[in-house]
């Protein structure tokens, strides 16, 4: 790899960074806050950053440091977090701003391995917060920077075994002045030019000795692993109305949309329920697709889930219930039958 591949990034870096709400511009006198920076990443994963955006200045503005987040109530951060999908990380969210404040005095700790410590916190969030807002030169390493790098040095080996082959191209030229600038010049590359479909081969950087450039088959890099077929499974859920309200329960803390409210109903399964529904939706998980029916009932069971602690929630107040997606999607179809 060329020794000038650090200055022509952060040249390119200079002049084309994108404008973030958690970014801090390159060149600025500005001193990072590792909050912002942890809480953009934990958002970040699996998300995108047209996603993302809004949750984060809505997050910030009601909690606007780490401490506020610590103390805030576990069921108000699940329903702002609502949408965002992989309620795990907003539960880990909760749990890692405790830790920083019962164990760190409120401070996040400066290098990776007291970071990676922390609970939600692994390899990529590490590197990326000693690195953007402690300058430690730590290697970051997130998809856009291993499309480029991939690209860049034509591995092959497909992931996730060439993360190491990619990481030991990266870590000789972190340049110890700008490691945050960095890697987010890389993470930038991948984002708007090293892109997965039709990469911008003319106008990247990195042209001049990029191995894979002009190759027909520039779009297989970097090369994944094949997909595993995914499960599908079916489940109920029960519309319970009564004085215009919605009984909605509260979902188990461990598990699938965990802490999360929620319309009641069963275990998903691989039965595909014989009930006839009012409305139904087919949603996506990481390891499994899901198809939920919707059936209306007219009373509370007595035993189930229905039956358990839950609320009478306003249905023209639902927007506020905080409601993952796939609940949301379901009543909205229900809603715009019966319009």
């Amino acid at each position: 790899m060329s020794v000038s591949f650090p200055a022509r990034i952060l040249d390119w870096y200079d002049r084309a960074a994108r404008v973030l709400p958690w970014r801090i511009a390159p060149g600025s006198d500005i001193v990072p806050d590792p909050y912002r920076i942890w809480l953009a990443e934990v958002m970040l994963q699996q998300t995108t950053v047209a996603a993302v955006a809004g949750y984060f200045q809505r997050f910030t503005a009601r909690w606007p440091t780490v401490a506020d987040l610590a103390a805030a109530d576990d069921a108000d951060v699940m329903a702002a977090w609502a949408g965002l999908g992989y309620y795990a990380r907003a539960r880990n969210l909760l749990a890692c701003a405790r830790a920083v404040v019962r164990d760190h005095g409120g401070r996040f700790p400066d290098g990776e391995a007291a970071l990676r410590a922390l609970p939600g916190i692994g390899d990529y969030t590490a590197a990326s917060v000693a690195a953007i807002a402690f300058g430690r030169a730590a290697v970051v390493v997130d998809a856009n920077i291993e499309r480029v790098i991939a690209r860049h040095r034509l591995i092959e080996t497909p992931l996730p075994m060439a993360k190491r082959e990619i990481r030991a191209a990266l870590a000789p030229i972190v340049p110890a002045d700008r490691p945050g600038d960095f890697a987010q010049a890389l993470m930038d590359l991948g984002a708007t030019i090293c892109t997965p479909r039709a990469p911008a081969c003319a106008a990247c950087p990195l042209m001049a000795d990029c191995r894979a450039r002009g190759r027909a088959d520039v779009e297989r890099l970097p090369v994944k692993p094949p997909k595993k077929a995914k499960a599908h499974r079916h489940g109920l859920a029960h519309w319970i109305e009564r004085d215009a309200r919605v009984w909605l329960v509260r979902r188990p803390g461990k598990g699938m949309l965990g802490g999360m409210r929620a319309l009641p109903g069963g275990d998903w399964t691989d039965t595909r329920p014989i009930e006839s529904a009012v409305a139904e939706v087919d949603h996506g998980f990481t390891h499994f697709d899901l198809t939920l029916k919707l059936v209306r009932r007219d009373a509370l069971p007595e035993n189930g889930d229905a039956a358990a602690e839950g609320e009478w929630w306003p249905i023209s107040d639902l927007d506020a219930a905080g409601l993952p997606t796939l609940y949301r999607k379901l009543i909205d179809k229900m809603l715009e039958r019966d319009a």
